[in-house]
This record gives structure tokens, C-alpha cells and sequence, in this order.
């Protein structure tokens, strides 16, 4: 089988690193799913009556060279232990695709184009296919997860050298901790780009904080 994409994700995060580790971790993150040629607006009859999608996308940013392993060290375990590939969500898997589900926040049919939020994904993702998400098939409240049982904290206070550059969503980001889990230098300044900005930071104990330009 052969698949191409159907659309393209457009969002404020250009690189992985920095990018929610989930969807919805950072809820009011908006984005665009852009469609492809050959899109017709009734495609999307309908789907106005839903508040969730699922987008069905891949990993674009992975190293081509890279060959999926059969155990990999998920971040949330502090990158120390290995699961099988199957037990976790890591981009280097036999077939390179992921699962979001976001909130649809409008629909543009005659433009081709949908605003979603709280996407996990990096400007320029494929998007291979999009499915409506139904609350009484794809909700299991009660269901175990694993390690991944409970929800990231947000365990980090952002301070801002220059508040008037603060952002909600990019301050929701960074305190997530976007680190790698075996970092804890002090004296180590990270950088991400955000909608075009170069935005710089070190964390020292529990506080971010975003530097002055």
C-alpha cells in the first residue's frame, strides 16, 4: 500500500525540540491542517458536528538512516530504560506514524483548511488521513496506561528577563520541560524557535527562565 498526504500541519514549532510530547498537553496551541491538491470541500461535510479529530500523521523530522528497533528508552522514563516499540510512542517504529487527537476549532471548506488546537506537531507534518473522534468508541476512562499512567505536571515556574514578550502557549510549552531527561546543567542555555523567534533559556532547580533577546 502506498500513501501520500492528504495535508500538511502549520504551527508555531519548527523543530522537535520544544514540541509537546503529547497532544493536548498544551491545550490552546493553535495550528492549521492545510490540504493537499485534489481536495474537495465536501470532504469535510459533517465534520463541523464534531469537537475532537484524530490526525493520522508522520514522523517527517525523522533521521532517514535511522532503522526502528524493536526496544527503545521512552523520555518519560528518564531515557534509562527500554520498552518494546510497541509499548510506547516513539517516532522510530516499523511504519513512522503517528496518532493526534485535537480539537477542531474551525473549519474553512472553500479554503481547504482546518484550525486545530493542541496538536503535538512541527511546522510542514504530513498528514496522511483524518478520522472524527467519537466519544463512546474512543474514550476509555478507566483503562490502564502503562508508565504513562498519569499526566506530565507542569513542573517548571517560567520567569521572563522581558515580560512584555511573554506568551501563554510558548510559556505552557517550556514548562513542560522540554529537555532531554539525563540534562541538568545550570549554566546550559537551550534555544527553540518559536513563530520566528530564536527564544533562548536555562533552567536552574524547578525555574525556567526565558532570556532577553
Amino acid at each position: 500500500m502506498e500513501i501520500r498526504p492528504i495535508a500538511y500541519y502549520r504551527g508555531p514549532l519548527t523543530e522537535k525540540f520544544g514540541t509537546p510530547r503529547q497532544a493536548g498537553l498544551v491545550p490552546d496551541l493553535a495550528g492549521t491542517v492545510e490540504f493537499c491538491e485534489g481536495f474537495e470541500p465536501a470532504m469535510l461535510d459533517g465534520l463541523e458536528g464534531f469537537d475532537y479529530i484524530w490526525l493520522i500523521w508522520g514522523f517527517s523530522m525523522n533521521n532517514p538512516d535511522a532503522a526502528p528497533s524493536s526496544k527503545v528508552r521512552p523520555p518519560r522514563l528518564g531515557g534509562n530504560e527500554k520498552m518494546g516499540v510497541f509499548a510506547t510512542r516513539s517516532p522510530y517504529r516499523p511504519n513512522p506514524l503517528g496518532l493526534s487527537s485535537v480539537r477542531l476549532a474551525g473549519i474553512d471548506a472553500a479554503a481547504g483548511r482546518l484550525q486545530v488546537l493542541g496538536a503535538d506537531l512541527v511546522d510542514g507534518t504530513p498528514i496522511y488521513d483524518i478520522k472524527p473522534y467519537i466519544v463512546y468508541a474512543d474514550s476509555h476512562p478507566d483503562a490502564r496506561s502503562g508508565f504513562a499512567s498519569e499526566a506530565p505536571g507542569k513542573a517548571l515556574k517560567v520567569v521572563w528577563e522581558d515580560p512584555s514578550v511573554r506568551d501563554e502557549n510558548l510559556e505552557a510549552i517550556l514548562s513542560l520541560d522540554p529537555r532531554p531527561a539525563y540534562h541538568d546543567d545550570p549554566s546550559r542555555i537551550y534555544g527553540l524557535t518559536y513563530n520566528g523567534r530564536n527564544i533562548r533559556f536555562r533552567i536552574a532547580g524547578n525555574v525556567l527562565t526565558v532570556l532577553r533577546d
